[in-house]
């Protein structure tokens, strides 16, 4: 028999990793003295080590070892989840090769301008939303304020109030010189029935949106346009859908295009092209 110290360092498997595979039962010494506690292992016990340290290489849990070691696993069993393991690994690879990419980018941009840009882009998702909205077509996005009064009208009438921050959907596929399609969006729970101006329905979810903040007036707002678009098109994405620009901090007074307090948002839509 070994004693604990030895066998730790034959296995090159620290004291008290053996300790604690002891308590979990993966790995239990052959004996114990009763009288100074001491652990002996036996030779015989690295193939079973070394099985242990390969599972956990391969990124099973210690309570899915367990499984395997004692065997009750059947062949199909034990293919799903090698086959899990795999999938999983190979997402991770996946997400890892496109953050690379990203830092890539990232560094170009340094070195093309010699500093960082002001407008950081982030990936997110959005959930289903209910919201009321009304959709027309204006000569430009600061006269969109005729959908705002048509919408909060009716949602002050009905005496329905929004939960979140309002937003705008840009449905132009290009960039118009003049007469945008925008809709005016406001999120509600409360039921609330639908006129000939108003629609009401659920906006579907976005599962990858890339996203970047503009802290200042709506006047130099197509500079975070300019940045967000530049990202999009460097880190190999296309946009799928209707810009979103969510007004986190409106504009003091309501319509004031110059307000350096605003806040907003502005999410696209994309995929990987």
């Amino acid at each position: 028999m070994i004693r604990i110290g030895d066998f730790s360092k034959l296995s090159r498997v620290s004291i008290k990793t053996l300790r604690f595979y002891d308590e979990m039962s993966l790995l239990k010494p052959v004996s114990v003295d009763p009288f100074t506690g001491y652990r002996y292992y036996e030779f015989d016990q690295l193939p079973r080590l070394h099985r242990i340290l390969a599972l956990k290489d391969l990124g099973f849990s210690l309570e899915e070892i367990g499984r395997l070691l004692e065997g009750d696993l059947s062949a199909e069993q034990l293919r799903g989840m090698l086959k899990l393991r795999q999938a999983e690994i190979r997402q991770r690879v996946a997400e890892e090769a496109e953050r690379l990419e990203r830092v890539d980018v990232w560094l170009r941009r340094i070195e093309q301008e010699d500093s960082m840009s002001k407008y950081d882009v982030v990936i997110k998702k959005a959930e289903a939303m209910k919201i009321a909205s009304v959709r027309g077509v204006v000569p430009t996005p600061p006269e969109q304020g005729g959908l705002w009064n048509d919408l909060e009208g009716y949602l002050a009438m009905q005496r329905v109030r929004p939960v979140g921050p309002c937003f705008t959907l840009y449905h132009d596929e290009d960039v118009p010189e003049r007469n945008w399609d925008l809709e005016v969006c406001e999120p509600i729970a409360d039921d609330l029935k639908a006129s000939s101006r108003v629609k009401v329905y659920s906006l579907p979810p976005v599962e990858t949106l890339a996203c970047t903040v503009h802290a200042g007036p709506f006047v130099t707002i197509g500079e975070a346009y300019e940045a967000i678009g530049k990202w999009i098109e460097a880190n190999g994405y296309q946009v799928t859908g209707p810009c979103r620009e969510i007004y986190l901090q409106a504009p003091r007074p309501e319509g004031n295009q110059n307000d350096p307090g605003t806040v907003t948002e502005i999410q696209f839509p994309v995929q990987k092209a």
